[in-house]
């Protein structure tokens, strides 16, 4: 197995608005009263502050294993004490410029409101080092290596997708694949590949479980919100004309290495290796279903022990309503 698979995210850009707490750890945590910091930075990396990128922050400490303080806790503090400003409350002139190298990861449910409990995976940008820029240094000209991520992927599907005009949504090819964290996790994802040459290069690899390709890829994130205009005809007078908003967001796969891995080898990874990661990850899934029907069990008690028998209602007397 590689000692280290790739799983990076590069994002740089103005702090946009946030949704940081301060917080204190519980007495019953490995540390307990340890001061940290969890919660959402949204960054625009895009001079038209259009593609507002979250990165996800979940244990953040004043010092770091090492005993170190820790420059990342200082900006998000400064951050969340408005020191450093953003373009929501401050204007884009007043935001602070950041510089943030995180990861994928995901964020992972299951829905109890559908039928069946489906598990819900979603892919966001977890932790990192983030580093206030000084006023000497410039973001990328290029805005789309503003937010880009870089990836070792083990691809098992790549399937095309016509364009849909409803929809806004272009021809496209999905890669279906695993890719891992920094513990060796894997992680089930989907990529989008939208140049017509890459589409060709990976639908003709014809990935399947059996038959995987294992090759590095870098891309785009895409998080934005389209704003779309529909015109309605009038039978007299003009036309109405209405805007509908939609979230967009996409990692674009826009590069793949020469030289991929060799699949089933020492030298990357072995078959074995990955069925044990998977069987790893059902056991993760079963824990954390777990957890959440343990918790949902408990609200459910505590709001079924709150609850209070109600008092018969007085009939009012005839002529007494206030219509």
């Amino acid at each position: 197995m590689k000692k280290n698979f790739i799983n990076s995210v590069h994002v740089e850009g103005h702090v946009y608005e946030h949704k940081l707490e301060e917080k204190v750890t519980g007495p019953n945590s490995k540390k307990p009263g340890t001061p940290f910091i969890s919660g959402v930075l949204n960054v625009a990396t895009d001079d038209k502050m259009l593609n507002v990128v979250p990165i996800h922050f979940t244990y953040v400490t004043a010092v770091t294993s090492k005993g170190a303080p820790n420059a990342t806790y200082n900006t998000l503090k400064a951050i969340i004490d408005g020191k450093i400003g953003n373009v929501m409350e401050h204007g884009a002139e007043n935001a602070g410029r950041v510089r943030i190298d995180t990861a994928i990861a995901l964020n992972e449910w299951f829905d109890s409101r559908t039928e069946g409990n489906p598990l819900i995976s979603v892919k966001r940008n977890e932790g990192g080092f983030v580093h206030q820029l000084s006023m000497g240094e410039v973001f990328n000209p290029d805005e789309t290596q503003r937010c880009s991520f870089d990836t070792d992927m083990l691809i098992t599907k790549a399937v095309r997708k016509e364009p849909n005009d409803e929809k806004g949504t272009p021809e496209r090819v999905i890669l279906s694949g695993y890719i891992f964290d920094f513990r060796k996790q894997v992680l089930p994802v989907e990529f989008t590949v939208l140049k017509p040459g890459a589409m060709d290069y990976f639908e003709a690899l014809e990935p399947s479980e059996k038959n995987p390709f294992f090759t590095r890829v870098k891309g785009e994130e895409i998080s934005q919100t389209i704003v779309r205009e529909i015109t309605e005809e009038s039978a007299f007078g003009d036309a109405i004309v209405r805007q509908t908003r939609s979230s967009y967001r996409d990692f674009i796969v826009t590069w793949a290495t020469n030289a991929p891995y060799d699949w089933d080898d020492e030298s990357s990874l072995l078959a074995t290796e990955l069925q044990d990661m998977l069987a790893q990850r059902q056991v993760y899934l079963a824990e954390t279903k777990k957890r959440q029907d343990e918790y949902r069990a408990s609200r459910e008690n505590a709001l079924a022990s709150n609850t209070t028998t109600p008092t018969a209602s007085t009939t009012p007397a005839k002529g007494g309503y206030d219509f």
